[in-house]
């Protein structure tokens, strides 16, 4: 196969005598140069000329080499546990493989490969770069499935292998995957790097065994940030009365410290806010259970709540205790004619941790791609396995509750109370789904950041089993912070303006799930949290662990990659306002939702086409008319308030509810195809769109200061005049991630499979009008 021989027969083979490098090939170890390029689609012809090099020449010359231009950086209490030479990371391709020589090293923190290609990344490709994570790195809770390839079949990996396998295959809960060739790497070598990467990203931990307390303990002494420049933490009373008083709730509810060093209860936060009415003495009865919980409130004085559900018990008279509680506790928020409450049970009737778990488990298999073959084979197939997985149903389930709860709030001015076993899951998704469509501050990045604390950190989201860190139960394992962000990604990708923060932002959090040196996403509760940093130790000598917070950007990226996360077409103000111009749409870009109507039939199918005719007329069947007649499911009341409010211009600084149709749920293409070369548009998508934007900002600018500055003198007007503009020739739909991605090929579409498409050639040269997926 190209540069790389293919694999022998009978397991993991010895090293050939001779092994052929292809002619052309760069220095420093590269394999196979040989892709697919050129006009027309074609491949590009075969290297005449091949050299046979001895496979202890390229031990000795890669290893020397990768020794000498590249280090492994450790961060603060990182260790080295173990490490492979002479490992090459593979590019897989249609026909061909190259890749890259180098050590592939895993420590307590991560997986990373060192290769020889960092030097070739330019200043424009280094600007996103993240200061705690390389492109090769990946943090071990980051791994997600680990695979071997024996005779050219993947299997899994797990515990203690008999057989060791000549191919890694690592599959990220980023969704990237990771190819690393072990033929050439010493026989004891390859037991030890493939026995260790299993061993620390699936053997089950203890939580004072993960690497964010090495990291806090060796930077104990490191001045600290104060985290509230970044976010309203809640860890204070203070911090609780202050938002009080932003909403204006503070005449119907009160901040309370009952709970104080967690005596009331382990789950909930040392501070809360409680309706006026209510004793301290109802929440200690049943350990702060039963007790509606202050989330937010709107500007007609209604409020937000969220309720625990009472301990399940089959005693009648304990049954009758608690019946009489929740009557008492009730009427604190349901006082007709004057105060009215609607309850909404989340716990049966909506969605369960199960239904999200399976759907994201299928759903996240449409990106895993291997290689270029697997992508375009899953192409015919693509809108029959997205809705399939169910994944774009329920992000418009949440969606259309969080609207049903707005319609509570606004229209019918009710108090809503959310109620769930432990108030702690879905109760986070929906009230902070609710409050950002419509508080304006949840739309900052302070208060997108202070809301995250509030609901999900203090709110008692079990981060810490949800996501599966501690690899001890795959049962409780649940996307459900990813569901929420994929939502709010929903409302940012139909509202642009409405928004301080952009989805690059959005994509960078996600990330920020799987980087064990910042606090906020690795416990099930603040309590969990302040017990493990020390601060109840009652040794005086003992300092609290100072654990980082995601807030703190600078931590990962420098100040101009910060920028990304700023929307520069933000509107803050009223006046401001426009109504947003539906979305261009190109000819070569992947349709991301599911269609609603049939469209006209075109020669053009699958990824970057419309799919065949008899595919479409299957979609548009009963298999996805709950997708398709979503909008008649609604009742008279809400269809009512929802229609009235999107036959109005949007104001983006109020209400703002999104679009729940079929079609208009879509997949967040930035952080699901970013891996993937051939879903990107080179100097196109939404990314040049929003360049040129950009360049006619700042020109406005430059004029506006022109004119402010008139004691400027002429030739430093010229000069300033004479400036190169910006440029986005280089950028990716996919930007700023797909810069990563320097080797792409161009498509060439699969003539197995296909029918009625026509003469090869003629094809490739239509695709050639709209997209050019060669080399950058």
């Amino acid at each position: 196969m190209g540069g790389a021989p293919a694999a022998s027969a009978g397991g993991r083979c010895e090293r050939p005598p001779l092994l052929p490098r292809v002619a052309g090939t760069q220095g420093g170890g590269m394999l196979g140069k040989g892709v697919v390029g050129g006009g027309g689609g074609t491949k590009a012809p075969k290297p005449s000329f091949v050299s046979y090099v001895r496979p202890e020449e390229i031990h000795t010359n890669e290893k020397e080499a990768t020794e000498k231009e590249v280090t492994l950086h450790l961060l603060p209490g990182e260790q080295l546990l173990c490490e492979a030479s002479t490992v090459l990371k593979c590019v897989q391709e249609d026909s061909c493989q190259r890749g890259i020589y180098g050590r592939l090293v895993c420590t307590d923190f991560k997986i990373a490969f060192l290769g020889d290609d960092e030097s070739a990344l330019d200043n424009d490709e280094t600007q996103f770069k993240n200061k705690v994570i390389g492109e090769n790195d990946i943090t071990l809770h980051c791994v997600d499935q680990i695979y071997g390839v024996f005779d050219e079949k993947k299997k899994t990996l797990f515990g203690q292998l008999k057989k060791y396998p000549e191919k890694l295959v690592i599959h990220c809960k980023d969704l990237r995957v990771f190819h690393f060739c072990l033929r050439y790497t010493k026989e004891e070598e390859v037991k030890r790097i493939v026995s260790g990467i299993i061993h620390h990203t699936q053997a089950p931990k203890l939580l004072k065994r993960l690497f964010l307390f090495s990291y806090a303990t060796a930077a104990r002494n490191s001045p600290a940030t104060d985290p509230k420049k970044h976010a309203v933490m809640f860890d204070t009373l203070q911090d609780w009365c202050r938002e009080l008083e932003r909403t204006k709730g503070n005449m119907k509810y009160k901040a309370v410290s009952v709970n104080e060093g967690y005596k009331v209860c382990e789950r909930l936060p040392a501070y809360f806010v409680v309706p006026a009415a209510l004793l301290e003495e109802d929440i200690v009865f049943f350990q702060g259970r039963g007790i509606p919980i202050w989330c937010w409130s709107c500007h007609n004085g209604c409020a937000l709540l969220k309720m625990s559900a009472l301990p399940k018990e089959q005693d009648d008279g304990v049954l009758q205790i608690q019946k009489n509680f929740s009557d008492r506790i009730y009427k604190t928020v349901h006082r007709p004619p004057y105060e009215t409450a609607k309850t909404e049970d989340l716990s049966s009737n909506f969605l369960s941790l199960q239904e999200i778990q399976m759907a994201y488990s299928k759903f996240k298999q449409l990106f895993l791609i291997d290689n270029s073959t697997e992508f375009w084979d899953t192409d015919i197939k693509w809108f029959s396995l997205l809705e399939s997985s169910s994944w774009l149903d329920i992000i418009r389930r949440c969606l259309k509750k969080a609207v049903e709860i707005i319609e509570c709030l606004e229209a019918q001015n009710m108090n809503v109370l959310l109620l769930e076993d432990n108030a702690s899951d879905l109760c986070c998704l929906v009230s902070s789904l609710a409050q950002v469509m419509m508080d304006p501050h949840c739309r900052t990045i302070f208060g997108f950041q202070s809301l995250v604390q509030k609901e999900w950190i203090m709110g008692g989201h079990c981060f810490l089993d949800r996501c599966n860190h501690l690899r001890q139960s795959d049962k409780e394992e649940a996307p459900v912070f990813l569901l929420f962000l994929d939502c709010v990604w929903q409302l940012v990708h139909q509202h642009p303006p409405a928004f301080e923060f952009t989805e690059t932002y959005l994509t960078v959090l996600s990330d920020s799930l799987y980087i064990p040196i910042f606090s906020t996403f690795f416990f099930n509760s603040p309590h969990q949290k302040d017990t493990n940093m020390g601060r109840e130790s009652q040794d005086s000598q003992s300092k609290p662990l100072n654990l980082l917070t995601v807030w703190d950007w600078s931590v990962q990226f420098e100040p101009k990659a910060q920028t990304l996360f700023t929307n520069p077409l933000y509107v803050e103000k009223p006046k401001l306002e426009k109504v947003q111009r539906k979305g261009t749409h190109f000819k070569h870009q992947r349709q991301l939702s599911l269609p609603l109507t049939q469209s006209k039939s075109s020669p053009k199918r699958g990824f970057f086409r419309e799919e065949t005719d008899h595919l479409i007329k299957n979609l548009l069947g009963k298999r996805i008319s709950k997708l398709i007649n979503s909008s008649e499911e609604l009742q008279d009341g809400f269809r009512e308030f929802y229609d009235g409010w999107h036959s109005r211009p949007p104001s983006y600084q109020g209400l703002l509810l999104p679009r729940l149709e079929g079609p208009e749920i879509k997949v967040w293409a930035q952080r699901y195809l970013r891996w993937i070369p051939e879903a990107q548009i080179l100097g196109g998508g939404g990314v040049a769109t929003m360049s040129k934007l950009l360049e006619m900002m700042e020109e406005v600018q430059r004029l506006q200061e022109k004119v402010e500055v008139r004691h400027h003198s002429q030739e430093a007007l010229q000069a300033e005049a004479a400036s190169p503009p910006r440029t986005s020739g280089r950028l990716s739909s996919l930007f700023p991630f797909a810069l990563l991605q320097r080797h792409s090929s161009k498509p060439v579409l699969p003539t197995s499979g296909w029918k009625a498409l026509g003469d090869e050639d003629d094809l490739a040269k239509r695709e050639d009008e709209f997209v050019d997926l060669g080399d950058v």
